[in-house]
């Protein structure tokens, strides 16, 4: 007989390296997002003021670059192009880390967020293209509501205080994984007009050489940092996006422990580049990407436009009712099913905050509308609306949920033992059941002696007040 199968639980607890690998990263990815919140603040106000918005479009259209090599770009094409390829090439490094040691190395557990991520990026087009074609508006911006902004997310987190329990916050960021290698794929196949075979050659035998120099254990950035600046500028001339190339070498690099090492060189050199990433590449595209000219008749265009209303409820909306009805389907037609520590609004809160769309979305909208100045401005003032609607409604359902929260998340942490690993973790080790049985010992000893005490204190207290009654009892 073969024994019953035990369904799955879908959020439920995870691993302790994987739940100490997931702070880390959403410790940095919050960090920065705050800076990215606040590059897009900066990047808004600078362009709206009209003392500065000159001096903004000047900067932002200033060309440098070796024009021999093609590379004379203007500084936003800089931040798009260059800066963003470094934020690709976190994202594969993550996403080949799933691949081989995270959730989708199991196909069962991966089940769940792609199907979320899928849903979540075929849901927002599904709503541009029905709200664009009723509209009698272009097609071409389908893409742009379908990629979530984790890092914006994660800055949305942290200014209201929320403390997401581990297992949503793995959930967010390997939907996040999945999701910018769907928006990778999305801009290579229907972004790349023209191709260059020759430098589209070279790159692909650059990065053969990059791989066959990790495997032969070759170290040093000195020979990759030039090696893979070499494959973005042949990338950039191929016609391919450039970012595709970070998204490469990311994917190649080892993500598995050997024996002997604390750490993958993957995960090593994420470490380091990660805050690079997050901290500067990113804000830095924020800052020259989101100065969009905003005003009351410019707003008012973002709800009567379809393609810009497409974009809006294709993020609020459709990015909201795809991934939340993606985890159902699978909850519903798979053996997984809902942990018992949530319920399902904790899943739709979660949803919302996907729905802010930002640092993808803006460099697709571009792509979408490329030579179109005037209605990629619109484009990038929808996404903006769009993601500050999915801040805010996600604001009020996670405060709503923020008390329990807080509860799941004091009891992963707790750590009465004092021995640095959570108790949760420790339930099958023996020698945590003793040292909690001492500790408890201690404790025991400690009331029976405050007991003995008070038990003596009062004792003493009957006999002085008996005393006293009897002393007033004699005749006088």
């Amino acid at each position: 007989m073969t024994a019953p199968r035990t369904p799955r639980k879908a959020f439920g607890r995870l691993s302790l390296p994987e739940r100490n690998y997931v702070a880390e990263a959403l410790r940095t990815e919050t960090v920065g997002g705050v800076l990215l919140l606040i590059a897009a603040v900066t990047a808004l106000v600078w362009a709206n003021i009209p003392a500065l918005s000159d001096s903004y479009e000047s900067v932002s259209n200033f060309h440098f670059g070796p024009e021999a090599l093609g590379l004379d770009l203007s500084v936003a094409h800089w931040a798009a192009d260059g800066l963003l390829a470094i934020f690709f090439f976190v994202a594969g490094i993550e996403l080949k880390r799933e691949l081989v040691a995270g959730d989708l190395k199991d196909p069962k557990a991966a089940a769940l967020p792609v199907v979320a991520a899928l849903c979540g990026m075929a849901v927002p087009a599904l709503v541009y293209t029905v709200t664009a074609t009723a509209g009698g508006g272009s097609l071409a911006g389908w893409a742009v509501p379908t990629a979530t902004d984790i890092a914006f997310a994660l800055a949305v987190l942290a200014v209201i205080g929320t403390s997401l329990p581990s297992a949503l916050r793995a959930f967010l960021l390997t939907l996040a994984v999945v999701d910018d290698l769907f928006a990778i794929l999305i801009i290579a196949v229907f972004f790349t007009e023209s191709l260059n075979f020759a430098a589209l050659g070279g790159a692909v035998v650059g990065l053969g050489v990059f791989w066959l120099l990790l495997r032969k254990g070759v170290r040093g950035w000195y020979v990759y940092v030039p090696l893979g600046l070499v494959i973005w500028g042949l990338m950039y001339n191929s016609g391919v996006h450039a970012t595709i190339a970070g998204v490469a070498m990311g994917l190649m690099l080892r993500c598995h422990t050997r024996e002997g090492e604390q750490h993958s060189p993957g995960q090593h050199i994420e470490h380091l580049v990660r805050p690079l990433s997050a901290g500067l590449a990113v804000p830095l595209f924020a800052l020259f990407s989101a100065g969009v000219a905003l005003s009351g008749g410019a707003l008012a265009d973002v709800f009567t436009k379809p393609e810009t209303l497409g974009v809006v409820l294709g993020l609020v909306v459709g990015k909201t009712l795809g991934i939340f009805g993606g985890t159902w389907l699978t909850a519903r037609f798979t053996r997984a099913s809902l942990s018992d520590d949530l319920e399902w609004a904790d899943v739709f809160a979660v949803a919302t905050l996907a729905g802010i769309g930002f640092t993808v979305s803006l460099l697709i909208g571009e792509l979408a509308f490329e030579g179109d100045a005037a209605m990629t401005g619109q484009v990038k003032a929808a996404v903006l609306t769009g993601s500050l609607m999915a801040a805010l409604l996600a604001t009020v359902l996670l405060k709503v949920r923020n008390a329990k929260y807080r509860r799941m998340t004091e009891a992963e942490e707790r750590d009465e033992d004092l021995s640095g690993i959570p108790d949760i973790y420790e339930e099958d080790d023996p020698a945590y059941h003793l040292r909690m049985a001492a500790i408890h010992e201690k404790k025991a000893a400690e009331h029976r002696r405050l007991a003995q005490e008070k038990t003596q204190e009062r004792h003493g207290l009957a006999e002085v007040t008996g005393g006293a009654g009897d002393e007033g009892d004699r005749p006088a």
